[in-house]
């Protein structure tokens, strides 16, 4: 949307309610959700059923707010706090041991300080991945530059 390629009708979880948000706060007619993008579901949270769980954090790696903690050949869980419901940690995962589960909606005034959070959350996140790939590639860097002081004697 940002970059004015998405419409403001793509986002299942906001449903109805979000688009006349967005539609709002962007100075937008409004439009009814597209279907191209799925149907609004009730507000869901993931929930891991930590006996099939492997560990294999391909979860992790999917949430974008962080919600997941585990570690490699570990048991995950969720933070129910801070899942947004997006859906994007059911995909990737291996073993099917991810579910949606149904959740109270939260008043108008709880839900905008969950997103806000939710949007600290994720750009934390983008910042800390970013610094991430920094970091690596000074390591790719550092390597290269070791590998070319390495003389080879036949």
């Amino acid at each position: 949307m940002a970059e004015g390629s998405a419409e403001i009708n793509q986002c299942p979880p906001g449903g109805e309610t979000g688009i006349s948000a967005l539609a709002a706060l962007l100075q937008l007619p409004f439009k009814p959700l597209n279907p191209d993008y799925g149907c609004h579901k009730p507000k869901q949270l993931a929930f891991i059923i930590e006996q099939d769980c492997i560990g294999c954090v391909k979860c992790i790696a999917a949430c974008p707010v962080d919600a997941i903690l585990g570690a490699a050949k570990f048991m995950h869980t969720v933070l129910a706090d801070e899942c947004t419901g997006c859906e994007l940690c059911v995909a990737p995962c291996p073993v099917d041991c991810i579910v949606m589960i149904p959740t109270a909606v939260p008043d108008s005034v709880t839900r905008k300080a969950q997103s806000q959070v939710a949007k600290r959350r994720y750009e934390a996140r983008c910042l800390r991945k970013e610094q991430q790939a920094i970091e690596q590639a000074e390591r790719v860097k550092q390597k290269k530059a070791a590998l070319a002081k390495v003389t080879f004697k036949p």
